[in-house]
């Protein structure tokens, strides 16, 4: 790997490491916004929700963007975006301006896609899958940092100080960006398509929504239905659409290639996972006794601090050696710790470091799905279809990632009991969630694993064999 491509590693790990931390110390801070501004639960739910919905929906179109006019100007404005929106958030005058602030902030997610599509244009082919896999791992780091060390501004410095550090951190890397990220030269001439992006975007914004306020509203109210059904209807007349605009932004025929269509498959499943584990282990940990551990918010992160640091460990490690054995197999091993992962978390939780280690057993599972579903897409793909083919998937994922708390909060409310406590010379009763609710959402995870193998056994496995000459050649298993 020559200079400039280490340069462009470093800086896009560090952007990525930047947001995924943002993103964990807001949940840490909901409780104390909640309080500050004097809302409700409801409405500050959207401080979290408002840039996960704007993040699933600019991915595709960014990244096509990106195809069309460059993945650096894309980069560079999502993250300057991304910049002004982080100042924005840390004087918030009331909730309201928050929230519009996170939804901004959502436009600065796009950086992941455009980073994976970057370096896919960038690197040699046999060094892709192993900075995929460190990008990945910042997911680890970011998380943990924003866990502990997030959780530690919060609580001493207040909510508006993480998002003011973060604003200085992120000016000192858009600076860097625009030194460091170069042009990859790749180009697709073509037009864009506004109606597919309006309907993708209705569509998509309508049925996360609806994801989102379920919890509250019910899964059939008439709240519910009035977002659920016209975002069915949006979504399909851009299915019916699509296929027939001269420049579509999302090209559906991509979907015929087998790799790409059980990498998409695999990214819903897996999103769903993911939030399965970390809302499941985060409830779980903060319960009193005997619901759980009754842990505080930071203890409750420092559970899960090892495991995400392994993650970062792991990732390089697994994308060298996809390129050795290829991504079939290694869906199949994640699909299989996985289940290891939810099962330990079933049978093995009565302490801190039980849950520890169940974790950090999960954590290498969703390594073990997440490097091979990016590899796959960025390989599979034509280059001139690189960003807009990771874009989609990343809207994908988002989905099954919105759909996970769904599931969990759902079973957790079916399934609860009485904590009896003394209160004022009397006794007060609190609803729980019951340990029968916790047992549910982690097979949850488990059948999702099962679905997950079957679905890595469709796979057409290659595999990366460098040269004497530093070349490589894509050698694909038949």
């Amino acid at each position: 790997m020559d200079r400039k491509a280490q340069e462009t590693l470093l800086i896009l790990l560090s952007v990525s490491l930047l947001v995924n931390y943002v993103e964990t110390m807001v949940v840490p801070a909901v409780p104390k916004i909640q309080q500050d501004f004097s809302t409700t639960e409801t409405l500050v739910a959207w401080v979290t929700s408002a840039f996960t919905i704007v993040g699933a929906v600019v991915s595709p179109i960014f990244g096509k963007l990106g195809d069309i006019y460059g993945k650096r100007r894309m980069f560079l404005l999502s993250m300057g975006f991304y910049t002004v929106a982080v100042v924005m958030a840390g004087f918030s005058p009331n909730i309201y301006f928050l929230i519009a602030a996170r939804a901004l902030q959502g436009l600065g997610f796009a950086v992941f896609p455009l980073s994976l599509a970057i370096i896919t244009d960038v690197l040699p082919p046999e060094m892709i899958a192993t900075a995929q896999g460190i990008i990945s791992g910042t997911m680890g780091i970011g998380t943990a940092l924003g866990l502990v060390v997030g959780a530690f501004i919060d609580q001493d410095l207040g909510w508006q100080y993480a998002f003011h550090i973060a604003f200085v951190i992120s000016l000192l890397l858009f600076f860097l960006a625009v030194k460091m990220v170069p042009h990859t030269g790749v180009r697709k001439k073509a037009t864009i398509d506004y109606v597919g992006f309006s309907t993708l975007t209705a569509g998509v914004t309508l049925i996360l929504i609806y994801l989102t306020q379920e919890s509250s509203w019910g899964w059939f109210s008439l709240q519910s239905l009035s977002l659920l059904i016209p975002g069915i209807a949006f979504l399909g007349a851009f299915g019916w659409y699509e296929p027939r605009a001269k420049s579509p932004v999302i090209e559906l025929r991509l979907l015929k290639i087998r790799n790409v269509l059980a990498a998409n498959i695999a990214g819903l499943v897996s999103g769903i996972m993911i939030l399965a584990l970390f809302y499941g282990i985060i409830y779980y940990t903060q319960l009193p006794h005997p619901f759980g551990l009754d842990l505080d918010v930071i203890s409750a992160g420092l559970t899960l601090a090892p495991s995400t640091l392994v993650m970062f460990i792991i990732g390089p490690l697994l994308g060298r050696l996809i390129n050795k054995i290829g991504p079939k197999p290694i869906l199949a091993i994640g699909s299989l710790v996985m289940m290891l992962g939810f099962y330990m978390l079933i049978v093995n939780r009565s302490t801190p470091s039980d849950v520890t280690i169940d974790s950090m057993v999960g954590m290498v599972g969703l390594l073990c799905l997440m490097i091979p579903i990016v590899n796959m897409i960025s390989v599979s793909l034509p280059q001139e279809d690189r960003g807009v083919g990771i874009g989609m998937n990343t809207l994908i994922r988002n989905i099954g990632s919105a759909v996970g708390p769904v599931i969990t909060t759902s079973i957790m409310s079916s399934y609860q009991g009485a904590f009896v406590l003394p209160f004022d010379g009397t006794y007060m009763v609190e609803i729980l969630p019951s340990s029968t609710a916790f047992d549910l959402i982690f097979t949850v995870g488990i059948a999702m694993a099962v679905l997950n193998l079957v679905i890595a056994m469709t796979v057409r496995n290659y595999r990366f064999q460098a040269r004497e000459q530093k070349k490589a050649v894509l050698t694909e298993a038949k």
